[in-house]
């Protein structure tokens, strides 16, 4: 097929991108064959490499659907010529004057090449058998001689999207830790900049919601875990300081029954009032325990080993708590909070309860401020705890 037009019809300019996209069409004799739909997807990924849209796109597949065939190659012609109306159509009814600019675009950008009649229009000649002699359209064969180009730029666009996704999840899971640890630290009084750190989260948070560039996320990716080390340090230390958390925990997995940890209900209805420990050993006994004292003494027989005279009454089990924390390691601020939160007679039997098992718990005074967090919240029961103990004694008796 003849071909006569390489300069644009009208007030269009000879520009050198022309020039080259018609030099370089003519420079490859033969091309191999390529599934036009394959490259129309892969020109889809690296379309930010030759900056067109998605409505260019469009526009590139409609002018590939009316070339016959599924694939683009050899020495066959190339040529479209679709009028305007018939190529909106295939655009779903895509606008004439929109239509036009992003063909010229697509010219442009040289992936495609036009071929301009006499008077503009786009048509064919043919001969008597049906050949096609001179074809005035547009000329896909850029498209194809530029294939190996395009998968490359496609590639690059591939792997530059997922940067960007590993990038984003990083920033999203490591925004998530320190986010919910701050909140943590800052719930439970420990020392640290929460509120300033709780802001820079903020802040990235805000400007997640735009399109970032690789290298503003990888910026915002060491800010985020900037702040996450900061809140790892605080809030180590400040565990370091009051029986770390993970230590308690590492204990319950260790023991084979907690009787404490996970009790339901208090061991009496309302919450002690906070005064001075020490007044309140010595007050005259009233039991805030619902549970007969025999029982209890018989679940901490090995507490009741270092009792200094005989335990009859709640009141003793107290004063005999007070005289065993220090011995298992419980500091005077830990036991003032449980007197405190407990009353002195439940803080007394924990204790004793914490020395019957005391082989199973790493850090006690740890292990009762946590049982007194969950006391103040209305979780604990001393009372299941004396029974799990008695339980637990019976399984080894038998076991025995």
């Amino acid at each position: 097929m003849e071909r006569l037009s390489t300069t644009p019809f009208g007030q269009r300019p000879v520009t050198l991108g022309l020039l080259q996209a018609t030099e370089r069409a003519a420079d490859v004799p033969t091309l191999p064959h390529i599934d036009k739909w394959e490259l129309l997807r892969t020109l889809c990924d690296a379309r930010e490499a030759y900056q067109i849209t998605d409505r260019e796109l469009g526009v590139l597949e409609a002018l590939l659907s009316f070339h016959p065939g599924k694939l683009l190659g050899g020495n066959t012609d190339m040529v479209v010529f679709p009028s305007n109306r018939a190529l909106a159509l295939r655009c779903h009814g895509m606008a004439e004057s929109t239509l036009r600019r992003h063909l010229a675009r697509l010219v442009d950008t040289g992936l495609i090449l036009r071929h301009d009649s006499p008077n503009g229009k786009r048509y064919a000649r043919r001969d008597s058998d049906g050949e096609l002699l001179r074809a005035f359209g547009f000329d896909l064969r850029p498209l194809l001689i530029r294939a190996p180009e395009i998968a490359q730029a496609a590639d690059v666009a591939r792997t530059a999207a997922i940067r960007l996704r590993d990038t984003r999840e990083r920033i999203s899971l490591h925004k998530r830790d320190a986010h919910k640890l701050a909140l943590y630290g800052l719930e439970q009084g420990h020392i640290g900049p929460w509120e300033a750190l709780l802001a820079t989260l903020l802040d990235v948070t805000r400007l997640m919601r735009r399109k970032l560039t690789l290298s503003e996320l990888t910026d915002i990716a060491e800010t985020v875990e900037n702040v996450l080390d900061q809140v790892l340090k605080h809030v180590s230390n400040a565990e370091e300081m009051s029986a770390n958390t993970h230590h308690i925990e590492r204990q319950h997995q260790n023991s084979d029954t907690e009787p404490f940890d996970s009790e339901i209900c208090l061991g009496k209805d309302t919450v002690a009032s906070v005064d001075d420990p020490k007044d309140r050993l010595a007050k005259p006994a009233t039991s805030d325990v619902s549970i007969p004292l025999p029982l209890v003494l018989r679940a901490v027989p090995e507490a009741l080993e270092y009792a200094q005279g005989p335990v009859t009454r709640f009141d003793d089990l107290a004063r005999l708590g007070a005289f065993l924390r220090g011995m298992i390691g419980i500091s005077t601020s830990a036991w003032d909070d449980a007197v405190a939160i407990m009353g002195p007679e439940v803080a007394g039997i924990t204790i004793c309860c914490l020395v019957q098992r005391i082989n199973d718990i790493r850090s006690p005074g740890g292990y009762l401020r946590r049982l007194t967090q969950q006391a103040q919240m209305g979780k604990y029961s001393v009372t299941r705890g004396i029974m799990a103990l008695i339980q637990r004694s019976q399984t080894l008796e038998v076991a025995g």
